[in-house]
């Protein structure tokens, strides 16, 4: 599973210039040029990391990050742009951001901080996550491993595993769970989401995932 990158960019050239470029190196990507329609799609839909620039038309990036944030929007984010004062950077990191990168930057400058906070965000060193005694987890492959058996997930369970490994010991609401599985324009669907945590239960033992009534469901990662 590609990880999915969202870009507020109002330069059209340099809009197209970054998406390739993440494209071409294994993301999957979004964008828009300016913050109205940036802010549609992102409630719209599930993204692993927000590159924003700042100065943009309808609203500028450091609000368009603090209305996310209030709405308890926690994606990584990255700010890109021109402002280069103390105070610039200061706005920035307290509207919430992750990363700040200063305009004129290289493409693999970008990349790397990008990779930086993916890596940080699926809370992995090392490609592998534990689960069990048993079983580990492979993020970027989407690869499960139990008893030195390799199982090839549903795409839509290995979203599901990588969202309770995000969230390890946390209870995933309902609502959490379709907003990562399905985008808006497909219908979500409880009675699937149970068999997949059934799956998931097969492989991890059934105590490994536990139910909150009208909740939804805790992994508890040794």
């Amino acid at each position: 599973m590609r990880a999915k990158i969202f870009l507020l960019e109002d330069d059209i050239a340099l809009n197209e210039t970054i998406c390739d470029f993440l494209n071409e190196n294994g993301f999957e990507t979004a964008s828009a040029i300016d913050a109205e329609k940036a802010q549609n799609i992102i409630y719209e839909q599930k993204f692993d990391l927000l590159i924003l620039d700042v100065n943009v038309p309808k609203l500028n990036g450091f609000e368009l990050l603090k209305k996310l944030r209030k709405n308890s929007n926690k994606t990584p984010a990255i700010f890109i742009t021109s402002l280069n004062g103390v105070d610039d950077l200061e706005e920035g990191y307290r509207s919430g951001c992750d990363d700040y990168l200063k305009k004129p930057f290289a493409l693999k400058e970008l990349l790397l901080r990008a990779e930086t906070l993916l890596k940080r965000e699926f809370l992995h060193i090392n490609e592998k996550v534990k689960i069990t005694k048993q079983c580990s987890f492979d993020i970027n492959s989407q690869l499960l491993y139990c008893n030195d058996e390799v199982i090839n997930l549903h795409s839509k369970e290995a979203k599901l595993l990588t969202l309770f490994l995000k969230n390890s010991n946390s209870i995933i609401t309902h609502e959490m769970i379709e907003s990562a599985l399905w985008d808006f324009n497909e219908m979500s669907n409880t009675d699937s989401v149970r068999t997949y945590i059934k799956n998931l239960r097969k492989f991890l033992g059934k105590e490994t995932i536990v139910s909150f009534k009208k909740l939804g469901y805790q992994l508890k990662q040794e």
